[in-house]
């Protein structure tokens, strides 16, 4: 088992376990065991086909509590059991979660006890998702995990592997071990209050230049690592401010919102709110570019090719950086095609930035408008390049997070030293 800080977790952490009905099923006990091995109080919900792979005997045995099939059933001690089980918990684990029960949570359909339960649920979910492989990657089940993904639910991707009808691919249930790091992860992030006196503002997404009534420019930013970063800042404890530009999700909840369409726009709201600021993240977008003139009237179609000409947008992560009050610690992103680590460096150091975050846009599952990203952080005090392989940008987010977080100690310390 990976290793757990069981200081970080309260020592009555509940943990509420659904169980669906594929062959993986028997794993589910291996992830009880592993958040009981953590401290953790389990309980566990089964849907009536997870009952056919695995009794629920073994369970109650394993967790020494009833478990929920059917909230209906006269054995049931709890007549409301769909609501104070999941809302007793301070996390929801649904391992494995097949395709069938993945459909069910993405359209908000509530047929049974496990599909209610994860509509009243209040508590961070965790899914472990366990399918033949052609259903893993058949279009729909992809279009369902986006869905949860921008819903806000933690996945953990399956494996790759033979699987029980002979095929191989991916689709396996990941190693419970995995999971269950996962699901501790999500507890720790969720009882820390390490940024608590800070106040993060973050720009989002796309800014959109107006070429005429109709057009503008722009560019595939969604927005989802801001808000990603927006969202992980609010549950570690602190204020969040968001400045966001066309977004394809929307925003967490807990965070003010200020909605913006320019560069322009987006700039002269970070000069009314960065005084404001102990942290800021210019995770935006933001158009280098606008049309020098909009014309008042759609253009028609009449020449066989349009000149348009361009200028500057004003640099808003430079401007902030220039001006900062003291204390503030300013964070930006270099999405590049070429020379990835020697182009972010210029930027970090043209800029006089704390910390830059770099990705590789040509990458497979990186950069704009997908729930994935890999990156490499670099800092203003020259310390080893922090590489992050390809994971959730809420992953991403929190390592992001640890590394202002370092930064502010190590100023705190160095401020310290100096008196």
């Amino acid at each position: 088992m990976t290793s757990v800080d069981l200081q970080s977790l309260p020592t009555d952490t509940k943990v509420a376990l659904g169980v669906s009905g594929g062959i993986a099923a028997y794993k589910a006990v291996e992830v009880l065991r592993g958040f009981q091995r953590a401290g953790c109080l389990v309980r566990v919900a089964m849907t009536q086909r997870a009952c056919e792979f695995i009794r629920p005997l073994t369970f109650r045995a394993l967790s020494g509590s009833h478990v929920v099939v059917d909230d209906y059933a006269p054995d049931n001690p709890d007549p409301i059991a769909h609501i104070t089980f999941s809302q007793t918990a301070d996390l929801f684990v649904v391992a494995p979660a097949t395709a069938n029960i993945i459909a069910k949570f993405a359209h908000g359909i509530a047929d049974d006890f496990l599909t209610s339960t994860y509509l009243a649920c209040t508590s961070p979910i965790l899914i472990a998702p366990a399918m033949n492989t052609t259903m893993w990657e058949h279009p729909a089940t992809q279009r369902n995990i986006a869905q949860l993904s921008n819903d806000g639910i933690h996945i953990v991707e399956p494996d790759a592997g033979e699987m029980a009808c002979g095929t191989i691919g991916p689709g396996r249930l990941s190693d419970p071990e995995r999971i269950v790091s996962a699901g501790l992860e999500i507890l720790r992030v969720n009882n820390k209050t390490d940024l608590a006196g800070e106040h993060f503002l973050i720009t989002v997404g796309a800014t959109r230049e107006a070429i005429d009534p109709v057009r503008f420019i722009s560019n595939h930013s969604s927005g989802k690592m801001g808000f990603a970063l927006a969202e992980a800042a609010r549950r570690r404890g602190a204020r969040v401010t968001a400045i966001a530009g066309a977004t394809t999700v929307q925003p967490p909840g807990g965070v003010t919102t200020i909605r913006v369409s320019s560069a322009q726009e987006m700039a002269d709201s970070v000069d009314r709110e960065i005084s404001q600021a102990t942290v800021f993240i210019g995770a935006a977008a933001v158009s280098d570019y606008r049309p020098a003139e909009r014309a008042a009237q759609k253009i028609k179609k009449v020449a066989e090719s349009l000149t348009i000409r361009l200028e500057r947008t004003q640099d808003i992560l430079a401007a902030v950086a220039s001006r900062r009050n003291p204390g503030l610690l300013v964070v930006g992103f270099a999405a590049e095609s070429e020379n990835l680590l020697e182009n972010a460096h210029n930027k970090l150091t043209s800029k006089q930035l704390d910390v830059i975050v770099a990705n590789d846009i040509t990458r497979h599952g990186v950069g704009f408008d997908v729930d994935t990203n890999a990156v490499t952080i670099l800092t203003r005090d020259n310390s080893n390049h922090i590489h992050l392989p390809l994971m959730s940008k809420n992953e991403i987010a929190n390592e992001i997070l640890n590394v202002i977080l370092n930064l502010r100690s190590k100023t705190a310390i160095n401020k310290a030293a100096s008196t």
